[in-house]
């Protein structure tokens, strides 16, 4: 039998750092067990306090996107860049991505507005009516043993593609680029059985979703 799910409580919470950006929080499962959680959501959204049908509708904090150039007459390839993520202290191979604005939460279509976007500002790509974008997995957790952070997946077919347009001056705040990485099947498949990018680097998980994603050809079905 599953054990029962303990449903806590505001008052179980306490948050032991608060910023604009980051949380961390403590919570207090059991009388004198603790276990934290680094989340971007104000107390009231944590996901630890949602009901089960409040968990299965919630919105996730940010979209990631699948970028694949399928222009007649080429071969399609899979549309990564080098991002630097600060944890690390390097250029990773990463996919376009970004937070829901708070002004597009309540949009119907919030997660497919935010994946436009970051594809535009971080590739310089627009979606186009003739380009198909599509929700792949509605929410997936980061690492949720550490945090209740959560993106969904959108995986985007280009089309005949302005390829010259290519760009990351649209990078906004903190976010830096080091050029873009376009694979073919093979190539992607060489990533995925490496574990390394083209300059020899570990990536993301997210980045490894998209290789996969690729490689099997289930973009296919967005077509």
């Amino acid at each position: 039998d599953m054990k029962a799910q303990h449903q806590m409580k505001k008052e179980e919470i306490q948050i032991l750092f608060d910023s604009p950006y980051v949380k961390v929080a403590d919570l207090q499962y059991a009388p004198g067990k603790h276990y934290y959680d680094a989340t971007r959501r104000e107390l009231e959204d944590m996901a630890v306090l949602k009901t089960e049908e409040t968990f299965r509708t919630m919105l996730p904090d940010a979209a990631s996107c699948f970028v694949i150039l399928d222009s007649p007459g080429e071969e399609p390839r899979l549309l990564l860049s080098y991002e630097y993520r600060y944890p690390t202290g390097r250029f990773l191979l990463s996919v376009p991505a970004g937070l829901i604005d708070k002004e597009d939460m309540e949009k119907p279509d919030s997660v497919l507005v935010t994946a436009v976007r970051e594809i535009r500002e971080e590739t310089g790509l627009e979606v186009r009516d003739t380009d198909t974008v599509k929700i792949v997995n509605p929410l997936v957790f980061s690492t949720p043993g550490m945090t209740d952070e959560c993106n969904a997946l959108v995986c985007a077919v280009l089309r005949s593609a302005d390829l010259s347009a290519l760009s990351q001056e649209g990078a906004v705040g903190s976010e830096q680029f080091d050029g873009f990485a376009l694979l073919t099947k093979e190539a992607a498949r060489e990533v995925l059985r490496t574990g390394r990018d083209e300059r020899g680097n570990f990536y993301p998980l997210y980045t490894w979703a998209a290789l996969m994603y690729f490689v099997s050809d289930m973009w296919k079905e967005a077509v």
